[in-house]
């Protein structure tokens, strides 16, 4: 192997991923970023380019550990598991794969809120049993049409799901790091004042150290009994034991999640509770975007070899 430019790093790309990596460019697969450093040296002189993809750290070790590297090239939009300052540092390249995934995010934004406020996996549960035969109606559910629903991240993801928020007729408000140019929508200067004046809270927000317990305790507090919060970003944006308690305690009407602190071994606490509906991480998981996504990256990769401009930088 004279000629390896590509390492696959990351156990969570599947077999059709890394064929179409390894099949476009000459590479070396390794399941983690503690695997590097047991790769020989002279192949890890050689490397040039990391397809990433998973959550595990890779900082200024495992760059280090990469001589000839020049690009991370993240599968994902969000890339807060690659430490950029210590890229940057080393002119390493990042780049990640954005808007293509943007409709299935808002998507399931949109889907764990009927579920919640519907009770659509409880209802799933009640025509299996029989017990719509045996005990006739459930109680009643939550009108979702007409709510106020309130976005924390104003970013593509966010704004998709404030469009498809504003078609269900619910009155829009957000908080973002600076107002923006919107139909009508009420800005709010913090989390606090914006869960505060909501229903649904829907958390957007990019991952990373600027973003961790972004919303807050206070912030969960202000929901109030009939508060909901859906999260679709990153565990870490959300104080996750303060979330949980005001869930135990019925603090707050209930919640939607798709990411959490520790996947996929998440707190056994979310698992005893009736008011939230979990879903695996699976915001982007559709047979579309994920190969959309897989082709960004691709791209990236062979711009970067072929010393043209990156399709989709990050620094």
């Amino acid at each position: 192997m004279t000629d390896t430019p590509l390492l696959i790093c990351g156990a969570a790309f599947t077999e059709d991923e890394r064929a179409r990596l390894s099949t476009a460019v000459s590479s070396v697969s390794v399941e983690s970023p503690a695997a590097l450093e047991g790769l020989a040296p002279n192949l890890r002189e050689r490397l040039r380019v990391v397809a990433y993809k998973g959550q595990a750290p890779f900082g200024a070790r495992e760059m280090a550990a990469l001589p000839g590297l020049g690009l991370i090239a993240n599968f994902g939009v969000g890339y807060d598991a690659i430490d950029l300052a210590a890229a940057t540092a080393r002119d390493i390249r990042v780049t990640n794969t954005p808007d293509v995934l943007n409709d299935d995010v808002a998507d399931m934004a949109l889907g764990l809120i009927l579920a919640q406020a519907r009770c659509l996996l409880r209802g799933d549960g009640w025509v299996r049993s029989g017990r719509w035969g045996k005990y006739g109606e459930m109680p009643l559910a939550r009108k979702v049409s007409g709510a106020r629903a309130g976005i924390v991240g104003l970013g593509r993801i966010g704004r998709e799901i404030a469009d498809r928020l504003a078609a269900f007729k619910m009155e829009i408000h957000y908080h973002s790091r600076q107002q923006k140019e919107t139909p009508g929508w009420r800005y709010h200067a913090d989390p606090v004042s914006l869960a505060g004046a909501v229903d649904f809270l829907v958390v957007a927000l990019v991952g990373g150290e600027e973003t961790r317990n972004y919303v807050s305790a206070e912030a969960i507090a202000a929901l109030g009994p009939t508060g909901v919060l859906i999260n679709i970003s990153r565990g870490t944006t959300v104080d996750e034991g303060a979330l949980l308690a005001a869930l135990e305690q019925r603090r707050i009407a209930g919640a939607g999640l798709d990411v959490y602190l520790d996947e996929p071994a998440i707190d056994p606490r979310f698992q005893g509770l009736d008011n939230v509906v979990l879903q695996p991480h699976a915001g982007s998981a559709t047979a579309e975007t994920r190969r959309a996504m897989a082709e960004l990256q691709l791209a990236n990769i062979r711009a970067f070899l072929d010393g043209e401009p990156l399709p989709s930088p990050v620094n």
